[in-house]
C-alpha cells in the first residue's frame, strides 16, 4: 500500500512538474514572441530619426533612441538589442524609428545599417564659410574637414578647379544622399551633379557667348546678387552685363563691391566703397572678378545662357523700390534714371 501511496505521489508531482513546466514555457514563450514580434516603437504617425556618429557606443545609441520618448518597452528592446548581438555590430548613419516597428524589425535595420537618407539643400550663400557651415549641419563631415577640402589647390585642381572657382562647383539643389557621408564623398558627389547639370547644349551656350563654365557662374552670381527678388528680370540683366563685355566697359556692378569690401549690411554704394582695391571690385577692374560673388541659382544661370537681347548697357533699381529696375541704352538717360532712384533714397534718409 505504502508503495502504491509512494508512486502515485510521483506521478501527480512529475505530473504537476509538467503542468507547471508547461504553464512556464508557454507564459516564456508568448513573453519571448512579445518580445521579438509585438510592435514596440510608436511616434504617433510622426517621422522620427536619429543619428548615430562615428565610433558610438551601445549606450550612446541607446541614449539617443529614449531620448525620443517612442520606445513602449525600453528594457524588452535592450535585451534583444543585446541578444541579437547589436553592440557589437553598431553603424553610423541617419536611421529612421518607424512607426509601429517590432523590436526585432527596428534593430534589424539598425543592425544592417538600413538609413535613410537627408535631404540637402542650399541657396542664398555667399561665401565659403557659409557653403560649408551650411553643409556640415547637414551631415556628419566637420566645416573643419570641408574648409580644409576647399583650400586644398591640389585636391581641387584634380576636380577641375582652384580655390577661387571652386565655389561654381555646388549648383544649388536639394540632392538626397546619406548623413554619415564623408567630405570626400560629398565634393565627388557635387562633381557628379555638376558635370550632369553642364549638359552638351548648356556648354554650347555659354561657348557662344564666349564664356566657360566658370565664368558663366561668376556672371550668373551677380546677376542674382543684383535681382534677388523678380527672377523674371534676370534674363534682361545678364544681357546688360554681356553687351558691356563685349564693347570694352568694365561691369561696374554694385554686388561685387560690396562683396570686395566684406560689409553685406551695405545699402547704398558710395564713392568710398568704389575706391576700394580688391579684383572684385568691378568698378577698378575691367571684365569678371576671379570667381562667384555667391552661390547663383540655375535660374540666374540659364538666365547667362540664355540672355535677353537689347541695347542697353545701364540700369539701376527703380524708385519705388518695387525691387525692379530701370534700363537705358546711353549714359544721360542712366543718369536720369540714378537721380530719381538717388532722391528716393535720401527722402527715406537710406544713407548707407
Amino acid at each position: 500500500m505504502d508503495v502504491q501511496k509512494k508512486a502515485r505521489k510521483k506521478s501527480n508531482l512529475l505530473r504537476n512538474l509538467l503542468v507547471v513546466g508547461g504553464i512556464l514555457f508557454v507564459s516564456f514563450s508568448y513573453y519571448a514572441y512579445q518580445i521579438v514580434y509585438t510592435p514596440n516603437v510608436d511616434t504617433h504617425g510622426k517621422h522620427v530619426y536619429i543619428r548615430i556618429p562615428r565610433d558610438a557606443s551601445f549606450e550612446q545609441v541607446m541614449d539617443s533612441i529614449e531620448n525620443e520618448k517612442v520606445i513602449i518597452d525600453e528594457l524588452s528592446f535592450r535585451f534583444l538589442a543585446k541578444l541579437m548581438d547589436y553592440p557589437k555590430l553598431i553603424k553610423p548613419g541617419h536611421y529612421e524609428l518607424i512607426n509601429g516597428a517590432t523590436n526585432y524589425y527596428q534593430i534589424g535595420r539598425l543592425r544592417a545599417g538600413i538609413q535613410s537618407p537627408v535631404r540637402l539643400t542650399f541657396n542664398n550663400i555667399r561665401i565659403k564659410k557659409d557653403l560649408t557651415a551650411k553643409l556640415s549641419s547637414d551631415i556628419s563631415a566637420t566645416q573643419t574637414e570641408l574648409d580644409s577640402l576647399l583650400r586644398d589647390e591640389k585636391y581641387v585642381k584634380n576636380l577641375g578647379f582652384d580655390t577661387t572657382t571652386i565655389m561654381t562647383m555646388f549648383i544649388p539643389n536639394t540632392y538626397e544622399l546619406y548623413w554619415n557621408t564623408s567630405g570626400k564623398e560629398l565634393l565627388k558627389r557635387m562633381k557628379k551633379e555638376y558635370d550632369a547639370f553642364w549638359t552638351p547644349a548648356r556648354e554650347a551656350k555659354a561657348k557662344a557667348q564666349g564664356l566657360s563654365k566658370s565664368e558663366v557662374s561668376t556672371l550668373a552670381s551677380i546677376v542674382e546678387a543684383e535681382q534677388a527678388v523678380h527672377p523674371d528680370e534676370r534674363r534682361r540683366i545678364a544681357g546688360v552685363y554681356l553687351n558691356r563685355l563685349k564693347i570694352g566697359l568694365p561691369l561696374q556692378a554694385d554686388p561685387t563691391v560690396v562683396f570686395a569690401v566684406g560689409d553685406f549690411s551695405i545699402r547704398r554704394v558710395l564713392n568710398e566703397h568704389l575706391r576700394f582695391d580688391s579684383p572684385y571690385n568691378t568698378y577698378k577692374y575691367k571684365g569678371l572678378p576671379p570667381g562667384p560673388i555667391n552661390l547663383p541659382s540655375i535660374t540666374s544661370i540659364d538666365a547667362v545662357l540664355n540672355p535677353e537681347k537689347h541695347d542697353y548697357i545701364y540700369f539701376c533699381a527703380k524708385e519705388d523700390f518695387s525691387g525692379y529696375h530701370n534700363f537705358a541704352a546711353t549714359e544721360a538717360e542712366h543718369i536720369r534714371n540714378a537721380r530719381r532712384y538717388q532722391q528716393a533714397l535720401n527722402e527715406r534718409n537710406i544713407l548707407r
